[in-house]
């Protein structure tokens, strides 16, 4: 098995172009678990722990967020907190204290887990990723990198390198459901963020990637309960579910319908 460790982005990016086979390390914390269980061998790996630029945090105007913060420095930072509460919110929602100070953002968007808590706010909050190979960089927005179970649109030379969130101009709130008492992994998680008057909901945890629709946030009517009953409810037609230990399909439609609309009267408050 061979381990690089380089220390600068341009050196991950030219030894991912040299062999596309490797596997970045990033936290570590969802790698692990395939390795644990037989589903992932490599035998070239290249870790971003020496990276130091990937762990800057600034939050002057727009916050940029290196790929390789951990997702406790989002949950307790006080610009993060203060401006950007619903950020705040969906990374403290993670796991435990223990995951959250090792897990980070970049890695939980490249693995495209369908119940991981940030990617659904992410989405809402109009974030988007700088993603580099050598090439040079480009920019992707959360709502379009993640295309279906563990799958992005990025190539296979390119690294996430950052993730900017706007400064938002309204409320953000992250709601999540859990079934299994003995596991954190939601059932259910709904995001929604106010930007300028209008709303972007994300559904995520019941199908293959975070949902937003755009044509039926657009009917929202702020502070009535009838429009967030409305809104709910063509969520929760709209999405093909999964059926899996913490939820059937047809309880996890019940279940959109009814926390879309408990957020949606949350942003109105």
């Amino acid at each position: 098995m061979t381990w690089m460790q380089p220390t600068t982005v341009d050196a991950v990016v030219r030894a991912r172009a040299d062999n596309p086979e490797a596997v970045i390390v990033a936290g570590g914390t969802f790698l692990g678990i395939l390795v644990r269980a037989g589903m992932l061998e490599a035998d070239d790996w290249i870790s971003l722990q020496d990276v130091r630029e990937l762990t800057r945090l600034h939050s002057a105007g727009d916050l940029s967020i290196g790929a390789m913060v951990r997702h406790r420095r989002l949950e307790l930072d006080e610009d993060v907190r203060g401006l950007w509460p619903g950020v705040s919110a969906a990374f403290r929602a993670v796991a435990s204290p223990r995951v959250r100070n090792v897990a980070t953002v970049g890695g939980v968007l490249a693995d495209a887990d369908y119940a991981s808590d940030p990617p659904s706010m992410l989405v809402a909050v109009r974030a988007v990723a700088e993603v580099a190979s050598v090439r040079g960089t480009r920019r992707v927005p959360i709502d379009e990198l993640i295309t279906g179970h563990y799958s992005t649109c990025l190539e296979e030379d390119e690294l996430i390198t950052r993730v900017i969130v706007p400064r938002p101009t309204g409320p953000a709130v992250y709601r999540k459901l859990r079934t299994r008492s003995q596991e954190d992994r939601p059932a259910s998680s709904v995001a929604a963020a106010v930007h300028e008057g209008t709303v972007r909901v994300v559904v995520g945890a019941v199908s293959d990637r975070p949902h937003h629709f755009a044509d039926v946030c657009a009917t929202w009517r702020a502070g009535e309960e009838a429009s967030a009953r409305e809104i709910g409810e063509a969520y929760a037609e709209r999405i093909e579910y999964i059926d899996d230990n913490r939820g059937s399909a047809a309880y996890r439609r019940r279940v959109v319908a009814v926390e879309v609309r408990r957020a949606l009267m949350q942003v109105s408050a």
